[in-house]
């Protein structure tokens, strides 16, 4: 084995840091891949010039390129018709509806962002759900893993397949072509759907949701109605400054004075008057305190529900906070949410948990659930906000529906193009940006806010790392490594390592980061065995997106967590059985598509 240098060994340890920065998120991963890339640059291991080829290479534009069509699909409502369409079928049939259902979002996800596809059918599968009385647990999680295994199928199905092209480009080797990937991603797709509806269906739980969001998010004894009588120290000062609001941790959903309900929304500059007639979230020990003041009475019914407030001017709404969200990290009170949305959220839903108390303070993560209510006006702002995915949408902005034909022949025209070889995959997903806002089936403003910044950034970071592996020959090491101890077994063991170990990483860790820093590996070894680089790099791009044994192994999994009241050992059931499935398939088939 040769020596290992100190470059050499400097890379190695910051490719185990970042393995663990990223499975434990103590850091946001785009920070991790930032301060490995900064690393790399103060120790010299690469050029200036070097560290920026990973926000011009051509994965990270192409990824950025496809978030734009995407999202040119979402606001036309191209695929909102077909939501339509599986709602009428699962009222009929629910089993055959079932199945339409993760047909559709798998074929879609091979074409579109997997996040984008999941977000646009999750208020369809509530809406199902509602409608055939079947718990939402038993839709949500086929809903996700339909996503994963649909993207699995082209080079645009995941920003994966498109972020391992272009490592294999950078090492000179021919690109893949649109359906490089479909043969074995067909077989994944089609045992998968027959794995969830067979022995996926009786694992995925049957989480029973409440009728009435009270119920669901527990918050009986926490919602009360009083009246501001005279004398009350609260009287012409605004809820900011009132001791009553202020001194009892008091959040005001509803001012109604001399009978009616105020028109605008309480916000902290609303003064208050005698009479006015409150209905708030309190915590129950200072409802208690509240209680003994003489300056307020308490209406006849100690027990409100979300759903006695005004639903013609008020609303409520789930808001799962998304995947690579401007907000993971930050909390209410430093994000001014009440006073930058005019919405109070009235309780939050991480994981099998809800917090209703100290709330202002608790960092918000990926795949929370935020229980909303405000003016319908305001919360329809949500529908604006990528940050969000929406469970129940309250006066959505309209689709431009006029603009669905001209929105789905730009997606097709980009297909076709990449798969004729017109134009790089690159250059047509350039093109097809560019011709969503020409045609005005999205802004500039709207462009601008589909790219998911942190996942540009995350992969601008990890290919810095993959440089630096190729720069110092660790990628070589680690590859002559894993071909001394499993190479006299052949290249099938090999392969077979490969796999299982991007399948145990990207249960951890970002999918993305998986493939980046094992992709130089897998060629690494191939090469050092003389044999064709296709079928361990196949491995490894499957792997790493096939991950279904941990809420946070991808993103369709992290939106669905809260949502669907699902637990951590929920995922483990249900997709424990799919990795031997897969592990053994990928061995047997991979070689038999991509020859050694």
């Amino acid at each position: 084995m040769e020596a290992i240098t100190f470059e050499m060994g400097l890379v190695l340890v910051l490719v185990l840091v970042a393995v663990v920065l990223f499975a434990t998120e103590k850091l946001p991963v785009d920070l991790v891949a930032l301060l490995i890339l900064c690393t790399l640059l103060v120790s010299g291991i690469i050029s200036p010039e070097e560290s920026v080829t990973g926000f011009s290479n051509t994965a990270t534009v192409t990824v950025g390129a496809m978030f734009v069509l995407s999202e040119g699909l979402f606001r036309t409502g191209a695929v909102n018709i077909l939501g339509s369409w599986i709602s009428a079928v699962n009222r009929k049939n629910p089993s055959l509806g079932l199945i339409t259902l993760m047909l559709t979002v798998g074929l879609i996800s091979a074409v579109i962002n997997n996040t984008a596809a999941v977000a646009i059918f999750l208020p369809v599968v509530f809406a199902v759900a509602k409608d055939t009385g079947v718990s939402v647990s038993k839709l949500l999680m086929p809903l996700s893993f339909a996503s994963i295994f649909g993207g699995a199928c082209t080079l645009i199905g995941t920003s994966t397949n498109i972020l391992v092209n272009s490592i294999v480009v950078d090492h000179g080797l021919p690109a893949f072509t649109m359906f490089t990937f479909t043969p074995f991603g067909l077989v994944v797709f089609a045992a998968g759907i027959l794995y969830m509806l067979t022995l996926g269906a009786r694992l995925t739980p049957n989480h029973k949701v409440g009728d009435d969001l009270t119920d669901e998010f527990e918050l009986t004894n926490y919602l009360i109605e009083f009246t501001i009588l005279p004398g009350n120290k609260s009287v012409g000062k605004s809820l900011v400054e009132a001791p009553l609001i202020r001194d009892h941790d008091v959040a005001v959903l509803e001012i109604h004075r001399d009978g009616r309900l105020l028109h605008e929304f309480p916000g902290p500059s609303t003064i208050l008057e005698t009479g006015d007639r409150l209905r708030v979230r309190c915590r129950l020990e200072n409802i208690k305190r509240l209680k003994e003041q003489a300056s307020i009475v308490f209406s006849g019914d100690p027990h409100l529900s979300l759903s006695s407030l005004d639903t013609n001017h008020m609303a409520m709404m789930e808001a799962v906070l998304g995947p690579d969200s401007e907000f993971e990290g930050k909390t209410l009170q430093e994000l001014q949410f009440r006073t930058r949305y005019g919405a109070i959220v009235v309780a939050i839903r991480h994981g099998g948990k809800v917090r209703k108390d100290r709330m202002a303070a608790e960092p918000l993560h990926a795949g929370d659930v935020l229980l909303l209510t405000g003016t319908r006006n305001r919360l329809s702002d949500f529908s604006k906000n990528p940050s969000f995915v929406l469970v129940n949408k309250v006066n959505h902005t309209p689709f431009r529906k006029e603009k669905i034909l001209p929105a789905l022949l730009i997606v097709v025209a980009v297909v076709l193009g990449a798969a004729l070889n017109l134009m790089s995959i690159l250059g047509m997903a350039i093109l097809g940006s560019v011709a969503m806002v020409l045609t005005k089936c999205i802004s500039m403003e709207e462009a601008y806010k589909a790219v998911e910044w942190r996942v540009i950034f995350l992969l601008a970071g990890v290919l810095t790392l993959g440089i630096a592996m190729e720069n110092t020959g660790s990628a070589h090491l680690l590859s002559q490594l894993l071909v001394d101890g499993l190479g006299s077994f052949g290249p099938r063991a090999v392969l077979s390592a490969l796999f299982f170990l991007s399948f145990s990483l990207t249960n951890v860790m970002s999918n993305n980061a998986t493939a980046a820093l094992l992709a130089p590996i897998a060629i690494g070894a191939a090469q050092a065995m003389g044999i064709s680089y296709m079928p361990f790099v196949m491995a490894i791009t499957y792997a790493a997106s096939l991950s279904f044994m941990t809420p946070v192994g991808y993103q369709t999994n992290t939106m669905i967590y809260s949502v669907g009241h699902y637990r951590f050992s929920d995922f483990m059931r249900v997709g424990t059985p799919l990795t031997p499935l897969f592990w053994i398939m990928a061995t047997i088939l991979i070689p038999v598509f991509w020859p050694f």
